[in-house]
């Protein structure tokens, strides 16, 4: 056997995986998408109907949201636990990392401990304020689990910058200000795409939270499953998966270019 047929071998495993779970079931959705009455202009009618383009905005508002918040802090964090070294370090570190171990319907589920009805929010403030079920619970949720994502993204990269680059800028007179725009974030711009648009693509796609808090909350996942669940409207609920899916892999493709090929390392 030559080298070149054992590298062909090696490949098959991942051409049967990619054709049995990645390529029939996207050309399958694209058929379903089409196969109800109104055929292909099922994407007309997902356009004038306010339910959905409402639906797609605040899904696409509450991943903004999440990604510019989670991207401040966890560069702020990421940028200290890189640079210093104190004891329990490791102990905040496993802390901060502690959402990755936990499911969406978890994560929800704490949101409502936090805010719910009988959450602690509401038992502790005179106006017994109740925030789970809205826009700003899910937003939330969604920050829980995407901070140590981007946290440990940043840290990554952080401690890979070159101390001596630093040293320079102060040495020329650089106020700490001025280091942390002209070099560390610069230096830092790649990760900080890359691990952006992880987060977004997460909060796009996000289920398990939203359904846990759905009571007020009408986001893009939540559509599609109650189109094909509720309404068995198949056809709709296949044309927003495939709607949903386009503007997630825009995102990461155009990020990709700006980070220069790292997003695949973000996650």
């Amino acid at each position: 056997m030559t080298a070149r047929h054992f590298g062909t071998l090696c490949l098959l495993p991942l051409l049967i995986f990619s054709l049995a779970f990645l390529a029939l079931p996207l050309v399958r959705l694209v058929l379903s998408s089409a196969a109800g009455e109104a055929g292909w202009g099922i994407y007309l009618q997902m356009l004038q109907k306010p339910r959905y383009l409402s639906a797609l905005a605040q899904t696409l508002a509450v991943s903004a949201a999440v990604t510019v918040v989670a991207l401040a802090v966890s560069t702020t964090a990421g940028l200290y636990l890189a640079r210093n070294r104190f004891r329990g370090r490791a102990i905040l570190l496993s802390i901060l990392t502690l959402p990755l171990a936990f499911p969406g319907v978890v994560v929800g589920f704490m949101i409502i401990l936090l805010g719910g009805r009988q959450g602690l929010v509401n038992q502790i403030t005179p106006g017994h304020l109740v925030f789970a079920y809205s826009t700003f619970g899910l937003f939330l949720g969604y920050l829980y689990f995407s901070i140590p994502r981007v946290l440990l993204t940043v840290m990554a990269a952080a401690e890979k910058i070159d101390p001596a680059l630093e040293e320079a800028a102060r040495s020329l007179g650089a106020p700490p200000s001025r280091v942390l725009w002209d070099v560390l974030l610069p230096a830092l711009r790649p990760a900080m795409v890359a691990a952006g648009a992880i987060a977004f693509a997460t909060a796009m796609g996000a289920f398990g939270t939203a359904f846990t808090l759905a009571t007020d909350i009408d986001v893009l996942p939540m559509v599609i499953y109650t189109e094909f669940t509720l309404s068995a409207n198949f056809a709709m609920a296949s044309a927003l998966s495939i709607a949903l899916g386009l503007v997630t892999w825009s995102v990461l493709l155009i990020a990709r270019s700006l980070s220069g090929g790292a997003v695949a390392s973000g996650g």
